[in-house]
């Protein structure tokens, strides 16, 4: 192995020089197994920080960070697709399209998140029915996916291990808000998951990371372009979420909303964002739009994606009565509202606070591996753009016994805003990129 000069390739990209793989291999691999020290590759984040990365060095970063460790291999199942959402709050797609997907002959074989701050989980989501376990070794796994066309496991430690190791030092040197860094971060995850096929949910606006349209394109230009150069299909869709999606926010609350739009009486914004998440699918597969769009809407009418989706409960233990009986899932058994200032119209709901709410209530965690409360969260009895009239309750608290209630009522009220002059809502779908 060439002899690693680390300040040399500090030097190099603090000049704005481009890195070969090469180069890249023997920093960040040697980071990943303790040869490369923190002060050093501090120097190196805050330089990529400053002068960036050529589309090229963000691949082959990528690329390196996803061959760090375990790699899942998927080449025995059929039409594989992943899913990504860039995180946001009431965000509870992925219980709804990953059926679907399934129901409409593709293969959904994932490794899925917790909640961490504001921003909620798929694993935290689903741990709502009593019994339900990410927990699967491997051929159980690639059976259950084979079977039933959805799989879905917690995310491993082994697999690319490099970015956890580099986004723990982001964390700490203010290098976390770097388009080239984060593109990777999230991509070289979603290559060593194997899928060939992946449909992104890129974020836009308070609730989000990416809080500019002008950003979340950005991003999504990048994060497509590199599962390009890595042989993959990428498809990224761009979604409002200056407002939560649908009408509830918090684990159990948002199951039983995602298992009334499997029955086909969802919100309109989140079914219609699942039906054109869906449509990415079936296009980056070669199927015509409009047909894609009337098979994909035709799976939560006639009851094909619910059946998944019990299916899969049922499969890794979770408790399928549930599925069928969802008013029995746990919800805090307290209430309370937040009312109308005034009468006239809302204008804003505010995405970030109504998630730091039900952070409040106990629904989230601060910390990797804090407890949460299933049952506590936020349900918007009113959305952007409809009519109110003074002291109307527009938001409504799910809480136990007070805990957290005064700080998360005041932060609905700071997040509201009710004017006398009407409101066009913004489009849920901002653009495409592929």
């Amino acid at each position: 192995m060439p002899f690693l000069n680390v300040p040399d390739l500090i030097r190099k990209k603090r000049d704005g020089e481009t890195h070969t793989r090469a180069e890249l291999e023997q920093l960040v691999l040697g980071y990943t197994r303790g040869e490369v020290p923190d002060y050093q590759m501090s120097a190196w984040l805050m330089a990529v920080y400053l002068r960036g990365m050529t589309p090229q060095e963000t691949a082959d970063l990528t690329l390196v960070m996803a061959e760090s460790g375990e790699q899942m291999n998927l080449a025995g199942l059929p039409r594989t697709v992943d899913k990504h959402s860039t995180g946001g709050v009431g965000d509870k797609t992925s219980l709804i399209l990953t059926p679907m997907l399934a129901a409409l002959g593709l293969t959904v074989a994932k490794m899925s998140g917790r909640g961490l701050a504001h921003t909620g989980g798929t694993i935290d989501k689903l741990e709502s029915f009593p019994g339900w376990t990410p927990e699967l070794s491997e051929s159980r796994f690639l059976a259950q996916a084979r079977e039933i066309g959805l799989a879905l496991v917690g995310q491993s430690k082994d697999l690319a291990p490099a970015d956890g190791k580099l986004y723990a030092l982001r964390d700490v040197t203010a290098t976390v808000d770097c388009l080239p860094l984060i593109a990777s971060s999230i991509m070289s995850k979603k290559l060593a998951s194997g899928a060939r096929t992946i449909v992104l949910d890129v974020k836009v606006g308070a609730g989000a990371f990416m809080r500019t349209l002008e950003d979340g394109r950005a991003l999504a230009r990048a994060m497509v372009e590199i599962g390009t150069r890595a042989s993959r299909v990428v498809r990224a869709v761009l979604t409002d979420m200056d407002t939560p999606l649908g009408h509830m926010a918090g684990n159990s609350l948002e199951v039983q909303e995602a298992l009334a739009t499997l029955r086909g009486e969802g919100p309109q914004d989140l079914t219609e964002l699942c039906v054109a998440l869906a449509v990415e699918a079936l296009a980056a597969h070669g199927e015509a739009a409009q047909e894609a769009q009337a098979r994909a809407r035709a799976t939560l009418q006639d009851g094909s994606a619910l059946a998944k989706f019990r299916a899969f409960v049922g499969a890794q233990g979770g408790d399928v009565t549930l599925v069928d009986a969802p008013e029995r899932l746990d919800v805090a058994p307290g209430r309370a509202e937040v009312l109308a200032p005034s009468t006239g119209y809302v204008h804003r709901i505010d995405a970030l606070a109504v998630g730091r709410a039900v952070l409040a209530l106990g629904g989230g965690r601060e910390r990797k591996g804090e407890a949460i409360d299933h049952g506590v969260g936020v349900e918007l009895l009113k959305k952007p753009g409809e009519a109110v009239e003074a002291g109307e309750p527009v938001l409504r608290l799910y809480h136990r016994d007070g805990r957290g209630l005064d700080a998360a009522r005041g932060l609905l009220a700071a997040g509201l805003n009710v004017q006398e002059s009407p409101l066009v809502p913004e489009p849920l779908i901002l653009d495409r990129v592929n």
